[in-house]
């Protein structure tokens, strides 16, 4: 039986391989009304926690920096291509429409490993969205499965040969599914391994004893094999546990040297075995978790290949290179991140986010109410479903196709392979809203509502959203059938008590933060109506997951106040359910905004025409009682206001109000400090601490205009020196966090010209505009060296690097190469030094 030993320098280079895999996720957080995410402020200066983590993780991981000891650029790799990875498929779907350019590096790092590792890619599959396996149902765990592999079929252009379970939570049934499935293996923990012994070929006469691996002891560095029913099998990988732990919780990403003798050190000695170093962690602990993580692997990876420690490689290449020789038991229903197997996400098993005093006996409730709401709802949907789908569960099974693609086209071929007959407009709406239902009876087991403290958490009120939204369209498909589904999926709720004494439980969840946030399309249509007061819209447009055909708008003004009606069509993307609106909006300044909205039926075309015609008299004759009066006569029912808005665009809107306001706010601050701004100097060269208020004063005055001149169209770099000086020598503490993150968004913007401008540079009638703008764009990266902070650069370093590799620097004009270079310089990166392209020299 292999066992771990101490390492040492005898082991065979040639034989020893190493893979460095990370798990990069994050929950699904789009409203389950929308299918976008909202504005999350805990998330600032960013819109939200996904483009956050974008920025400091998934992104840098796919342009990664190696400097030299005056920590300047020298490479910039991407660390998917050497190492081996997942994402979460609702996570790479959000990325495909809000961070593109991270996204294709995923994908090219796929088939750049794939010929660095045999034709072997290193990207892996995952369950769809993040279930814990063995806590599913089989339907709902073979879905998991079919959905994770068309999505990454989708994403990658092959099939995957392994996949990653949430959590890694396991049992020998969900191995089984995957088996079936033809997935090849999969990545567990140590401390999942119950028991392994030898592969004997023929069997041997008398049966080889099994040897326990109690306490992760299990030898992490070969594969071994699992054997399932009616003989298949699927290999699993147990990863090294102490240096998965010290980089997830060790700060072993301190340095990239460290890390790199760390793994080396997982090797046996004195072992001409092949052997496979490997660890495992979320790919968050890359750039996220540690700062700058992703250099530190960049830096392992290439030391390790530099000095030819060992032979990199991904789990698909090593394991058709060296097949199981032992196999293995798991530990049933055992998990990564719980020692008590899968209690964390059904009991108060006291893995939690660490809130002291606080427990979790909400977790058997929560998961309870969201069983019974699975488990009613199926025998429903069947029955609405036997005239319209062959076969419910093969239809939402394939249902992953049309999630990724709603093309017209697409989904008439999905109908057309799943539905008993052509369906009429009104059987595609009910045919999707039964597959939508199917859709978030999925997404409300997402793991990350357990995971942590409360079930007032957020992680937590996403998931009980999703069963909101199962709830709103079992209502609407199974009418007076639904009702006890939502009292009794209450009545469990109201068990699950919060540690919140504000907050008393699950119900109350419910009720304050789904409900409110419950979407019709006339509620789409009064976020249309308010937010054409603040914005234009074509005749033809869309409103997140809604399009809208405007047919009539018309505006009026009288004084302050402006009056706007309208009629539109509203259809859903996603259920392709639609209805006419009509419109009316009163807007008296600022925030004092209502609005009305009502369905339009043919046959109100008359009293519709009436309406707007007393509503212009009263606007004529500024009577403003009257046209409120004609308002709620015609309307009657609810009135809207700015409270009604989506979030994002009640944020844009308010923005928009306050800019004039604290605009005039920050020009008095700022008179006021230009008018005592000597008697400030004075001070400072006297040592005598400036009053309070001057201090606030300045702080706030010149925090302002360096945050206006950053933005600004154009760049006044003479203004900025100024103002940094000002900022010196009247000790004002710069506002770090919002300085650095305007100036990076600046110096991308400038990049994004520059690289435009490189494209006309060719141009017989641009013979000179690009260098103008090339001088433009040095100018700033100078300037930006001058401030007293680090400001994070990365994403016009890219667009830099970029520029370099779309063409040969070789046919560059002498002014063009020389500019381009000092900007280079400018963004820290070491021109002179910098390779790319195996070892070619950039300049």
């Amino acid at each position: 039986m292999p066992s771990k030993k101490s390492p040492s320098p005898q082991t065979s280079t040639n034989q020893r391989y190493l893979c460095v895999h990370g798990h990069f996720y994050q929950p699904p957080r789009e409203n389950p009304w929308l299918e976008t995410i909202e504005l999350q402020d805990s998330a600032a200066p960013f819109h939200d926690w996904n483009e956050r983590i974008t920025a400091e993780c998934y992104a840098p991981n796919g342009a990664s920096r190696i400097t030299n000891a005056d920590h300047q650029i020298v490479r910039i790799v991407n660390n998917y291509a050497r190492m081996s990875f997942n994402f979460g498929p609702t996570l790479l779907s959000w990325l495909e429409d809000f961070a593109p350019r991270a996204y294709r590096m995923i994908q090219d790092a796929d088939q750049v490993s794939a010929a660095r590792y045999s034709n072997h890619g290193s990207a892996l599959a995952q369950v769809y969205n993040h279930l814990i396996m063995p806590l599913a149902n089989e339907r709902d765990a073979r879905t998991q499965i079919r959905w994770g592999i068309a999505d990454f079929e989708h994403r990658f252009g092959r099939k995957p040969e392994g996949m990653w379970l949430a959590e890694t939570a396991v049992n020998r049934k969900t191995l089984d599914l995957l088996a079936q499935e033809r997935i090849k293996f999969t990545i567990l923990a140590p401390s999942q391994a119950a028991r392994i012994r030898k592969l004997t070929t023929p069997t041997p006469a008398t049966e080889i004893p099994w040897t326990p691996t109690p306490n992760a002891t299990v030898d992490p560095t070969q594969p071994y094999l699992v054997q399932l029913d009616e003989g298949r099998s699927i290999a699993v990988f147990f990863y090294d546990g102490p240096p998965s732990r010290a980089i997830a919780f060790e700060n072993l990403l301190d340095d990239g040297e460290t890390f790199a003798n760390r793994l080396l050190r997982t090797f046996h000695p004195n072992d001409d075995r092949p052997q496979l170093a490997h660890v495992a962690t979320d790919g968050e602990s890359y750039g996220h978790h540690h700062k700058h993580g992703e250099m530190a692997l960049s830096y392992a990876l290439h030391f390790i290949e530099e000095n030819n420690l060992a032979t990199l490689t991904n789990y698909a290449e090593f394991l058709e290179k060296f097949p199981p020789t032992w196999e293995a038991e798991v530990v049933e229903n055992s998990s990564w991140s719980c020692e008590h197997g899968v209690e964390r996400w059904r009991s108060n098993c006291g893995c939690n986010g660490g809130k002291q005093g606080w427990n979790q006996r909400w977790r058997g409730p929560l998961r309870d109410a969201l069983d019974l709401l699975r488990d009613r709802t199926a025998p429903l949907a069947e029955a609405v479903a036997k005239p319209l789908f062959k076969d419910l569960w093969a239809a939402r099974d394939a249902y992953i196709h049309v999630i990724l693609d709603r093309s017209s086209d697409n989904t008439d071929r999905f109908f057309a392979a799943h539905a008993t007959h052509p369906l009429t407009p009104t059987d595609r709406i009910t045919a999707f809203e039964l597959l939508e239902l199917e859709r978030h009876t999925q997404l409300m087991y997402t793991s990350c509502g357990w995971f942590f403290d409360d079930i007032s958490g957020i992680e937590t009120i996403q998931i009980i959203a999703y069963a909101g939204r199962v709830l709103q369209l079992a209502h609407k498909l199974f009418g007076e059938a639904s009702v006890p589904l939502e009292a009794g999926f209450l009545t469990l709720l109201a068990q699950a008590k919060s540690n919140d004494p504000s907050i008393a439980d699950g119900a109350e969840v419910y009720r304050r933060f789904v409900l409110p946030t419950r979407l019709d399309l006339e509620s789409v249509g009064a976020h249309y109506a308010i937010s054409s007061m603040f914005r234009t819209y074509p005749d033809a447009g869309q409103i997140f997951c809604f399009d809208v055909r405007r047919h009539a708008y018309e505006v009026l003004s009288s004084g302050r106040g402006r009056f706007a009606v309208g009629q539109a069509s509203l259809r859903s993307r996603i259920t392709e359910e639609s209805e006419d609106i009509c419109f009316a909006v009163l807007h008296l300044g600022d925030q004092n905004l209502s609005a009305a909205v009502k369905r339009f039926q043919p046959d109100d075309a008359a009293s519709w025409a009436a309406f707007i015609d007393s509503t212009r008299a009263s606007i004529r004759r500024a009577n403003l009682p009257e046209l409120i009066r004609n308002i709620d006569n015609y309307f009657g029912g609810t009135v809207y206001s700015l409270n009604s808005l989506f979030a994002d665009e009640q944020h844009r809107i308010l923005k928009s109000i306050l800019d004039q306001t604290l605009s005039q706010v920050e020009g008095a601050l700022m008179r006021i400090y230009e008018e005592h701004a000597t008697l400030l100097d004075f001070l400072a060269e006297a040592n005598v601490p400036a009053p309070p208020a001057l201090a606030v004063t300045a702080g706030f005055a010149i925090n302002a205009s360096l945050r206006r001149a950053l933005e600004a169209d154009t760049f006044d770099a003479s203004e900025i020196a100024r103002l940094l000086h000002r900022a010196e020598i009247d000790h004002v503490t710069l506002d770090v966090p919002l300085l650095s993150f305007t100036a990076d968004r600046r110096m991308k913007r400038a990049m994004v010209h520059l690289e435009a401008a490189f494209d006309l540079q060719s141009s017989a009638s641009h013979p000179t505009h690009y260098l103008t703008v090339l001088n433009q764009t040095l100018a700033i990266a100078d300037s930006l060296q001058t401030f007293p902070m680090e400001i994070n650069l990365w994403q016009a370093q890219n667009i830099w690097n970029d520029l370099l590799l779309r063409s040969d620097a070789t046919y560059w004009s002498r002014e063009w190469r020389e500019g381009f270079r000092k900007i280079g310089l400018a963004l820290n990166i070491s021109v002179d030094e910098l390779v790319i392209d195996s070892g070619v020299r950039a300049f």
